[in-house]
């Protein structure tokens, strides 16, 4: 008999003991379904996860890039060939049909060239040689030649230059941006003047 209480005793604490358990164990559940359930503190705001904005200050990146990024000056297409037309045109009307003329910008890429009749080839290397060395020095190369005068090293050692007369300079204000050279005639000062017609052509055209 006592044997029979005691075990309905022990029944009885150990029915509680896991009732208790289960009720810890779905408090614990909840707890953590919870949690869970919380956004982290640091979760972007939604329009900002869905446009993919960066939370830099407004303006950095764009004065970065400003700084970086440079502008040049370059006669248009329309210009280029005027002045090698004008050029082309003083020269046959000089009778110095067998002339090139070669436009360039400042960093010797050709723009305009025109071959006259019966020229040679070595007249087109020579006028764009020429405008480059003017476009490049910023002053005509009747000029430069004194300057490339010597015994020792001068700036005709230059590669993909020539200091000849034929090439003048097209400024923009007091900015060299292109050159204009003709080559072929007996005499440089031919070249020249043929030179500045086509320069005179297109100085109305802008701040030259």
């Amino acid at each position: 008999m006592a044997t029979s209480k005691f075990f309905s005793v022990s029944l009885a604490f150990a029915s509680a003991a896991v009732l208790a358990l289960g009720v810890t164990a779905c408090s614990s559940t909840e707890t953590a379904t919870g949690q869970e359930s919380e956004p982290p503190a640091t979760t972007a705001p939604a329009e900002e996860q869905a446009s993919g904005e960066s939370t830099a200050p407004a303006g950095e990146d764009s004065e970065q890039g400003g700084e970086a990024v440079l502008t040049t000056s370059r006669l248009s297409v329309q210009a280029a060939m005027q002045a090698a037309e004008a050029a082309l045109a003083q020269c046959q009307s000089d009778d110095l049909p067998f002339v090139s003329v070669a436009v360039v910008d400042r960093f010797g890429q050709v723009q305009a060239l025109l071959r006259g009749d019966n020229a040679a080839q070595h007249t087109e290397d020579s006028a764009r040689l020429k405008a480059y060395t003017a476009a490049a020095f910023g002053a005509n190369t009747s000029e430069l030649s004194e300057r490339a005068t010597g015994d020792g090293a001068t700036i005709r050692d230059i590669p993909g230059t020539l200091f000849l007369p034929g090439g003048v300079t097209v400024r923009a204000g007091e900015a060299p941006i292109a050159g204009i050279g003709v080559g072929g005639a007996p005499d440089g000062a031919a070249d020249e003047a043929c030179a500045q017609a086509g320069l005179d052509a297109i100085a109305d055209s802008f701040d030259g």
